[in-house]
């Protein structure tokens, strides 16, 4: 009897052990960025430095990207579960492989950051202009996906337009230079690049919005595979609370962010870096739909329309939901995503 109650008591032990090392047991993620490394990416490290997705039993680990539009092809792939990249790419592939695109679960650029940049006293002022010009560009970019459709949208022929594709690190080189007439760029890139290399880029260049010429989109957000917000909701619940909170409370203190961007990657501009992630959460993320809904949220209808614009533009074989798009079932309550007011 005694011998039996040992053997009750050990296998009582092992299962108790073996459900304790079950539940300590992290969801892995591999998340991409759209880019190289930037002011714009300290949230993702806060979450880990803090220790945010470990406290939702998640195991993080981020790679830098190549490309906005990329990021949907990467997570595709299988390379990755998730990561940061554009609205308007996942719109495309739900259109072309419906069921196997990502979905976009946290919208954090409510403004389309793409545009035209050419130099002030340049004569292209508007689309139509750079019809017969040569425009520079990287690709895998969202600029380069989209040009077309801009193009469509603005009268012209986009096969009357001469494109080189360069590096990004020569992109606003080969304008500066004079090779190109016009770059078709990533704003939060390109505008601090031309900071960087001490020109204005208010008053030395003209920016030609695409929103402002006939594309109302959404941009760039978190997005992840069907597989993981399909089994694995909780986890894509949790990461999603990790980088809103780390979102906000960077943006609360950008100088403690890039110190813990700066452990990343300690080459950085630390000044160039404050800057762009202070440019951008003004121009593209603290928007007045952002005050509406909360950061990560999106308006149905302006959902539907982007779609239904981008499906036509593109001729894709069919309209995708915006439920197909973008799922916020995923998203903290609006109280806990309200946008932060910068004091410096």
């Amino acid at each position: 009897m005694a011998l039996a109650n040992r053997c009750v008591a050990a296998l009582s032990a092992l299962v108790l052990s073996l459900a304790a090392a079950h539940a300590a047991e992290k969801t892995k993620i591999r998340f991409t960025l759209d880019w190289k490394l930037q002011g714009i990416h300290a949230w993702y490290y806060w979450a880990q430095a803090k220790g945010y997705f470990a406290a939702e039993n998640l195991d993080v680990v981020i790679d830098q990207g190549e490309g906005s539009a990329a990021t949907v092809t990467r997570i595709m792939s299988g390379a990755y579960d998730a990561g940061f990249g554009d609205a308007n790419a996942v719109i495309q592939s739900a259109a072309m492989k419906p069921g196997e695109a990502p979905v976009m679960v946290y919208m954090i650029y409510t403004k389309a950051p793409f545009a035209l940049v050419t130099k002030t006293e340049s004569p292209i002022k508007a689309v139509k202009d750079i019809a017969g010009r040569k425009l520079g560009t990287t690709p895998g970019g969202a600029a380069l996906k989209l040009l077309p459709l801009l193009a469509k949208k603005n009268g012209i022929d986009v096969a009357s337009v001469s494109i080189l594709q360069v590096a990004p690190n020569l992109q606003e080189q080969v304008l500066i230079r004079g090779q190109v007439d016009v770059d078709a760029v990533f704003t939060a890139t390109s505008y601090m690049n031309f900071v960087a290399q001490k020109l204005d880029p208010d008053k030395d260049f003209r920016w030609i919005s695409y929103g402002d010429s006939g594309l109302d989109l959404y941009s760039n957000g978190i997005m992840v595979s069907a597989k993981l917000a399909k089994n694995k909701p909780e986890a894509v619940r949790g990461l999603v609370r990790a980088i809103n909170r780390a979102l906000r409370e960077t943006v609360a203190d950008p100088d403690a962010a890039l110190d813990l961007l700066a452990a990343q990657e300690p080459l950085i501009n630390r000044e160039i870096e404050k800057r762009r992630l202070i440019y951008v959460y003004k121009t593209l993320i603290d928007t007045p739909e952002a005050r509406s809904l909360g950061i990560g949220d999106a308006s149905d209808e302006r959902l539907t329309n982007a779609i239904a614009t981008i499906a036509e533009s593109y001729n894709l074989p069919r309209v995708p939901k915006a439920s197909e798009v973008f799922d916020r079932s995923f998203l903290p309550p609006k109280a806990e995503r309200m946008p932060v007011t910068l004091t410096n």
